[in-house]
C-alpha cells in the first residue's frame, strides 16, 4: 500500500470518471480539490499530498535546484505515485481515469504517463516541466493531452514545453497546447481550457 495523505470525493454513481488532482509546490492536497469537484460534478476526486518537504513546501519528488531534479529520487516516486493510483482506480472502478497537475504537480503527472502510459486516460498539465528526452512509448497513442504554458514563464521554459507537447504528439496522443503571455502564474484562459478539456474527455 502507497501512504499518501490524500483527500477524496467518491461520485454517487457507480463507474463514474475519477479525476485525480495534484498541487504545486507548497500546496497541499486542498489547492485544486474544490477546483476538480466544480470542473466535474459527476466525477470522484482524488488529490493526494506530496510527501517531499523542501524547507517546509510540500512536493512530489526531491530536486537538488531550480529545474534539477533528483532522478534516482523521481524515479522512485513515480513508481511509489503509479502505485497509488492503481489501488484508487482499482477500489473506484471509474470509466476514465483523467489527471490534472500545476507546476510540480504536472512533473509527477507527466512522469507516471511517461512510465505507465495506459494509467491515464486524459491529462491536464499546467506548467510543466519535464527536462530531459522522454524515451519513445507506444502506450501513450490515443491519450488526450492538454498542456498549458506562460510564453514568460521563468521557471518553465517555452521551448520545454513545446518539447513535451511534441514528444506526446509523436507517441499518437492527441495534444493541445493553450499559452498565456504571463509566468508561471495559472491564468482564467487556462481555467477555461481545462474545464472545457476535461468536460469533454470524462465520457
Amino acid at each position: 500500500m502507497s501512504d499518501y495523505v490524500y483527500r477524496e470525493h467518491r461520485a454517487a454513481t457507480p463507474g463514474a470518471p475519477l479525476l485525480f488532482v495534484f498541487h504545486g509546490t507548497g500546496g497541499d492536497e486542498t489547492q485544486f480539490f474544490d477546483f476538480g469537484r466544480q470542473a466535474l460534478p459527476q466525477a470522484s476526486i482524488v488529490s493526494p499530498r506530496g510527501d517531499v518537504s523542501e524547507h517546509g513546501a510540500l512536493r512530489f519528488f526531491r530536486r537538488t535546484g531550480e529545474g534539477v531534479y533528483d532522478m534516482e529520487d523521481l524515479a522512485q516516486r513515480t513508481a511509489t505515485m503509479a502505485a497509488f493510483v492503481r489501488e484508487r482506480v482499482a477500489d473506484l472502478q471509474p470509466s476514465r481515469v483523467l489527471g490534472l497537475g500545476f507546476s510540480n504537480g504536472a512533473n509527477i503527472l507527466a512522469s507516471v504517463m511517461l512510465e505507465r502510459g495506459t494509467l491515464f486516460d486524459a491529462a491536464v498539465l499546467m506548467h510543466p516541466l519535464i527536462p530531459w528526452e522522454p524515451a519513445p512509448r507506444d502506450d501513450l497513442a490515443g491519450r488526450d493531452v492538454l498542456i498549458t504554458a506562460g510564453r514568460r514563464d521563468p521557471l518553465c521554459p517555452p521551448a520545454l514545453s513545446q518539447a513535451l507537447a511534441d514528444y506526446f504528439g509523436r507517441q499518437g496522443s492527441a495534444v493541445e497546447m493553450v499559452w498565456h503571455d504571463g509566468g508561471h502564474e495559472i491564468r482564467p484562459v487556462e481555467v477555461q481550457a481545462a474545464v472545457r478539456f476535461l468536460t469533454g474527455v470524462a465520457g
